[in-house]
């Protein structure tokens, strides 16, 4: 890569020439964004450099609340997952949650592989267990590509139970509020979200 591409420097140019054709287009928009956040969704993501929350539904900053992992795993182990949910729904009182995985995942393909990547297999063992869990069905699939992009979706739909299976989101539906769950895989080759399921207080 150019070094004028990595050079750090480039960002601060960068985003002083985005400020400021914001502002050119919208004078008031920092001092409004910067008031108030009232996002209806909160989306939970993989951290692959490629899936851009905001730009992939194509809503401004300030509308989506937004934590990503490698391969977007949700778990009661994890301390940050949990507290961005907690905040989202008590706080925020967000409308909808996404899980929203991609195919062509590389921490998927990593957990599907037989080989040691370090201090990253004990995040990969929660995608490992979904392999276990679905391997009757994985195995019969015998084209590798078609099988990494099943197990993308099959986490997909996991982590989107393991959300479901919250004290904070039971607890949310118990108080009645409007709060939906859903999960989403997202395609690189064409940009279009698929989902996989959704559920609500009445499901």
């Amino acid at each position: 890569m150019d070094k004028k591409t990595t050079d750090i420097s480039k960002l601060f140019e960068r985003n002083k020439l985005w400020a400021d054709r914001i502002k050119e287009i919208n004078p008031d928009y920092f001092t409004k964004l910067s008031q108030q956040q009232n996002p209806e969704f909160l989306w939970i993501g993989c951290a692959d450099s490629r899936v851009p929350a905001n730009q992939i539904v194509d809503l401004p900053p300030g509308e989506v609340f937004v934590h990503r992992n490698i391969a977007n795993v949700v778990v009661p182990s994890d301390l940050n997952c949990l507290s961005v949910i907690q905040y989202a729904v008590d706080v925020l009182e967000v409308k909808h949650i996404i899980v929203c995985g991609h195919y062509g995942c590389g921490g998927v393909a990593a957990a599907m592989e037989d080989k040691d990547h370090g201090l990253i297999d004990n995040w990969l063992h929660h995608i490992r267990d979904v392999h276990r869990h679905h391997e009757k069905e994985l195995t019969a699939i015998t084209d590798e590509t078609a099988r990494l992009e099943r197990l993308c979706e099959l986490n997909v739909v996991e982590q989107t139970n393991n959300v479901c299976n919250t004290n904070i989101v039971k607890n949310a539906w118990k108080r009645g509020a409007p709060l939906s769950v859903h999960g989403l895989v997202y395609s690189l080759r064409n940009g279009i979200l698929k989902e996989m399921m959704v559920r609500a207080e009445n499901q």
